[in-house]
C-alpha cells in the first residue's frame, strides 16, 4: 500500500524552491512548519540575482534543514552586472551554501540576449568547477546550445550537475545523464497533458533523479493554478513513485539519497545535527 501524499514520507527534500519572493513574506514560519508536517525535512532556496543573496542567506541562517544557493537566472543575466568566479567563490564560503545558480540558458523569453546568457553560464561553471559544489541549471527552449556548452565544460573539467525543473526534451536528457547529472522533476509532471515528460523521467536511472517544487510557481495536481509551497513536493513524490514502480516511501528514500550524493554539503550537515 502506499502512502498518501498527505501523510509525513521519510525524508523528502524540496531541491529548489524561492522562499525569499514575496510570495512568502507574510508566513514563512507557517510554510516551513507545513512543509515539515508533510515530510519535507530539507528545502534548498534559490536566490536568482546576487543583489537579493544576503536576503536568501539570512532566511537559510534562520531555519533549520533550509539550505541556499546563488546566481544570475539566465532571463536577468542582461539586466544584472556579470557574476564573476571570485564572487561566487565567495559566497560559497557560507557553510548552508550549497549550489551554483541557479544559472543556464532560455531563448523562450529572453533569446535576445542569448550571448550574455552564455557569457554567464560559462562563469558559473568555472565556479562549480573550482568549488566542487554542484552546478544548478535552468534551461528552456535552448537544447542544443546547453547540451553542447555542459558537455564542453565538463570535458575540460568534470563538475557535478541538476537539470532544475527538468522540462526539455530526451536528447538533453540524455546529454545530461550521460554526463552524470541529474533530472529534477517539479509539479509539471503531474500535469495530465506531460506524458512525454513522464515518460523522460520513467528512462532515466532513479539514482539520478531528485524532487523540487520551484515553488511558489509550477504547483502539481491538486493544487495546479494556486500557489505553490515545499509541502506539495510529496505529490509529485508519488507522481515519481508511479513511474518508477516503488512506493511512495521507497521512492522518497531513494530522491533523498540521490540528493545527499549530490548536495554533498547539506548531507555532511545533516549528518551532523
Amino acid at each position: 500500500m502506499t502512502t498518501a501524499p498527505n501523510d509525513p514520507l521519510p525524508e523528502l527534500v524540496d531541491s529548489h524552491c524561492h522562499l525569499d519572493f514575496p510570495d512568502f513574506e507574510q508566513e514563512l514560519p507557517e510554510v516551513i512548519a507545513r512543509a515539515r508536517a508533510a515530510g519535507v525535512r530539507r528545502m534548498v532556496t534559490i536566490c536568482t540575482r546576487l543583489k537579493n543573496e544576503p536576503r536568501v542567506r539570512a532566511i537559510a541562517e534562520a531555519y533549520d534543514g533550509v539550505f541556499y544557493a546563488a546566481g544570475t537566472h539566465p532571463m536577468s543575466a542582461h539586466e544584472e552586472p556579470l557574476v564573476t568566479v571570485d564572487q561566487l567563490v565567495a559566497l560559497s564560503q557560507h557553510p548552508k551554501f550549497v549550489g551554483i545558480g541557479e544559472t543556464g540558458l532560455d531563448y523562450h523569453y529572453t533569446a535576445d540576449s542569448a550571448e550574455v546568457q552564455k557569457t554567464s553560464l560559462r562563469i558559473h561553471i568555472t565556479a562549480a568547477q573550482e568549488t566542487g559544489l554542484p552546478l544548478i541549471i535552468h534551461a528552456r527552449a535552448a537544447d542544443e546550445d546547453m547540451a553542447a556548452i555542459l558537455t564542453a565544460g565538463f570535458r575540460a573539467k568534470p563538475y557535478s550537475c541538476v537539470m532544475h525543473c527538468f522540462s526539455s526534451g530526451p536528447a538533453l536528457a540524455k546529454a545530461a545523464l550521460d554526463l552524470g547529472f541529474y533530472l529534477s522533476m517539479t509539479g509539471i509532471a503531474t500535469f495530465p497533458k506531460s506524458q512525454e515528460l513522464r515518460d523522460i523521467f520513467a528512462a532515466a536511472p532513479l539514482d539520478r533523479i531528485l524532487l523540487e517544487t520551484d515553488s511558489p510557481y509550477l504547483a502539481p495536481i491538486p493544487y495546479r493554478g494556486k500557489r505553490n509551497e515545499p509541502a506539495y513536493t510529496a505529490f509529485t513524490a508519488k507522481t515519481g513513485a508511479q513511474l518508477f514502480g516503488l512506493s511512495d516511501v521507497a521512492f522518497a528514500a531513494a530522491t533523498t539519497t540521490n540528493f545527499d550524493r549530490l548536495f554533498t554539503r547539506a548531507a555532511r550537515r545533516a549528518e551532523a545535527a
